[in-house]
């Protein structure tokens, strides 16, 4: 009797182990928004430190991880070709070993882009490793309703 409850009871912890463990490797990825919107490089490379730690964080613990860095107002002039101060900071974290489940992505927010094209008479160029959203404050909001976590350094 002892012995029956005994294998009954470590097929349930052996159970319990595996099901705990698909879950880790196959759950939701955490997912972090990080805000840029100021002109500023301490500012700048503060969000970009928090990607690299959270990133870094959840590798170590062998978990995804998505994050999204959406620059808008004079917070755009972190992802500008001509004159980003974290330009080359930018394009070493996008190429970071693609080979663990984490993901880097740059939001450069329409509005603000048309804004500064406008006021400076030409067209501004986006590093390459961002994409244009059509609005940083919507995308903010819209991943934060789809269970994002929300960062603002």
């Amino acid at each position: 009797m002892i012995a029956s409850t005994r294998t009954v009871v470590v097929a349930f912890a052996v159970c319990l182990l595996a099901v705990c463990g698909a879950h880790a490797q196959g759950g939701k990825p955490h997912r972090i928004a990080i805000q840029v919107d100021q002109n500023d490089p301490a500012v700048m490379n503060l969000a970009l430190n928090n990607a690299e730690n959270i990133i870094e964080y959840y590798r170590d613990k062998g978990e995804d991880v998505d994050v999204e860095i959406v620059a808008y107002g004079p917070g755009l002039n972190m992802l500008r070709a001509d004159t980003s101060p974290v330009k080359d900071r930018i394009a070493q974290i996008a190429s970071t070993d693609a080979s663990f489940p984490a993901k880097i992505a740059f939001s450069a927010c329409h509005n603000t882009l048309q804004g500064m094209e406008k006021r400076e008479g030409h067209a501004i160029a986006i590093v390459p490793q961002a994409k244009i959203v059509p609005a940083g404050v919507v995308r903010l909001s819209e991943l934060e309703e789809q269970g994002w976590s929300y960062i603002r350094p």
